[in-house]
């Protein structure tokens, strides 16, 4: 399966070059013996041990490069725990090449991709303690609506500086006033939020 992602990669990157590996050990082979590596695209299973286990181990070989999780799971268990292990994206076997894009695009632009399917957010949502909302949205400016709007569809910082005709400076400092008053850390954690207030778009 993953041979059909090092294709669809290098559709889109025809510059690239890709590496395979159908063994954890000799995918550490190959992150301990080539420098330069911009990206890992990482199959959960690809092992028969833990996928976590594997997760982590690539992570240390990795030290700063980043690393997308390709699974077939949608489960929110294996999403949030790959992130909290240090992968920064988590990818579905079943999506397109768009998506693998834009995902690809968000990380090596040194930030996380998330699926965040609707089933995900609200089986995260339900498995923490309810705390009170306090209207989440009314906490916002609306500049700061429109930028979690667009937040919660999956847009780079990039994406919605251009989207609203302002500077990415402008978007970052939108982004962290947000996690500030929203009470969280990282933008997984905004949508989770935003799926337990129940303003989460319908369209995502």
């Amino acid at each position: 399966m993953l041979h059909g992602f090092a294709l669809s990669v290098l559709e889109l990157y025809p510059d690239a070059e890709v590496m395979e590996a159908n063994s954890l050990d000799a995918a550490l082979s190959i992150v301990r013996r080539t420098e330069g590596l911009s990206l890992v695209l990482f199959d959960l299973h690809l092992d028969a041990e833990d996928g976590l286990t594997g997760v982590r181990r690539m992570i240390e070989a990795l030290n700063e490069t980043p690393l997308i999780v390709i699974s077939a799971s949608d489960e929110s268990a294996d999403v949030i725990d790959s992130v909290r292990a240090g992968a920064k994206g988590y990818l579905l076997k079943s999506g397109s090449s768009a998506l693998l894009e834009h995902a690809i695009s968000l990380v090596l632009s040194g930030e996380t991709y998330v699926p965040l399917p609707r089933n995900v957010l609200i089986s995260a949502a339900t498995a923490e303690p309810e705390r009170p909302t306090n209207h989440m949205l009314d906490r916002l400016t609306d500049r700061q609506r429109d930028v979690f709007q667009l937040l919660l569809a999956g847009h780079s910082n990039k994406e919605i500086a251009r989207a609203l005709g302002v500077l990415e400076g402008t978007v970052k400092v939108h982004v962290r006033a947000i996690m500030q008053k929203l009470g969280v850390k990282n933008r997984t954690q905004v949508a989770v939020a935003a799926a337990r207030a129940g303003c989460f778009p319908e369209e995502v």
